[in-house]
């Protein structure tokens, strides 16, 4: 029987080559596959600045420190969302205020944002769900019209575009995730892209611990100062060496991730009981990062039932996610929850499968997919 797991990372010897180039030398930090690595992604998604860091979360709670969000002030979080979103403004001292979703696509609902506006708020936070844009153009206008940052959560969104703009470069900052299911894959690791150049400038000092001068650019070795409170947050040469190497395979994986998507949408709108989450809206271009399912009213209470089943004809699937941020233990303890301000949070939370649509499928597998579930559900007494 044939297996098909959601997530997949694609490498091959090219990578191993890469990896196996950066050992038979002796630099493993601060080397030409950062700065590689940072072109090449810069060039893809014509962004004027791009700088690499450890992970997405990472890059998140570097931009806030950059831009001084500290305790006292706000910022406005989808609660659709993974915890990180959430998690980088909290670690700031900062308050995330929550905000439910927009129904037909589980991104931010953009006309609940002004409402949540304070003298506290410094910033708004767009999270693009599974890959599909925010309203980002509208919430530009909305961050100007109140002197605010805008900041996007891009970790499932490489390759999506607003207005024919690549996601990250309509706020101040996006960042982007390189976890092994992600779009391309680095092991851990994430990216920062820019217009600001000074915020880039500062973005390059700060994830390095604030050191001015990396070991290659110093004239005296070991000589160097501190300009700057910093992080730890820098990329390594492994991780780069294979982002150079998923990066020259992205413009297929997506190709191939968007012919899968447009399949499994078009076949699984024809089973009864359910809704499928849409790969593009209006003027918003998705990466299509996977397919969700939205369970109707008769059927939501099966969603176990449906998952296991699918497991087992060995059909991977995931929930994107599980429960809205503020409904989690930690943040319910903290600031409290009421469910009627995220009713619509809560559909996709509670209601939905996540279906994958990666390169790693071929199109047999998608027909399965849709087969496999057409049935499972077919058989449901509700």
């Amino acid at each position: 029987m044939r297996k098909i797991p959601f997530g997949y990372p694609i490498v091959d010897k090219k990578e191993n080559e890469s990896i196996s180039k950066v050992l038979s030398g002796y630099i493993f930090a601060h080397g030409p596959n950062i700065r590689k690595f940072e072109e090449n992604f810069a060039k893809f998604t014509k962004a004027p600045h791009a700088i690499s860091v450890s992970s997405c979360t990472a890059g998140m709670h570097l931009i806030y420190f950059s831009l001084k969000i500290k305790k006292g002030d706000e910022v406005i979080v989808p609660s659709q969302t993974h915890v990180a979103t959430a998690h980088a403004v909290e670690l700031t001292g900062a308050k995330p205020i929550f905000v439910d979703s927009d129904e037909n696509t589980g991104n931010i609902d953009v006309d609940k944002i002004e409402e949540k506006i304070t003298k506290k708020t410094k910033a708004i936070a767009v999270v693009h769900f599974l890959g599909l844009p925010a309203n980002v153009i509208r919430i530009k206008q909305i961050a100007k019209k109140h002197k605010l940052y805008l900041i996007e959560d891009c970790a499932l969104s490489l390759g999506a575009k607003a207005n024919k703009t690549h996601t990250g470069l309509i706020g101040d900052a996006g960042v982007f995730s390189f976890y092994p299911v992600k779009h391309i894959t680095t092991g851990e690791g994430g990216m920062i892209i820019t217009k600001n150049k000074n915020l880039a400038k500062r973005l390059r000092l700060i994830r390095g611990l604030g050191v001015d001068k990396s070991f290659n650019e110093r004239k005296i070795p070991g000589v160097y100062d501190v300009p700057a409170l910093g992080f730890n947050y820098r990329m390594n040469e492994f991780q780069a060496a294979i982002g150079i190497e998923q990066l020259k395979k992205l413009p297929k994986f997506l190709k191939i991730r968007k012919k899968n998507f447009n399949f499994l949408y078009k076949h699984l709108k024809k089973i009864k009981g359910l809704s499928v989450l849409p790969g593009q809206f209006k003027n918003l271009k998705g990466s299509h990062y996977c397919i969700s399912i939205i369970l109707n009213e008769k059927l939501k209470n099966k969603r176990k039932e449906i998952i296991n089943s699918l497991s087992k004809k060995r059909i991977g699937t995931s929930i994107y996610y599980p429960q809205p941020v503020p409904r989690m233990k930690y943040y319910k303890r903290k600031y409290f929850y009421n469910k009627k301000n995220f009713l619509n949070c809560e559909k996709f939370s509670d209601n939905s499968i996540a279906l994958p649509v990666g390169p790693h499928l071929k199109m047999s597998d998608c027909k399965y997919i849709f087969n496999q579930l057409s049935k499972i559900i077919g058989k449901i007494k509700i």
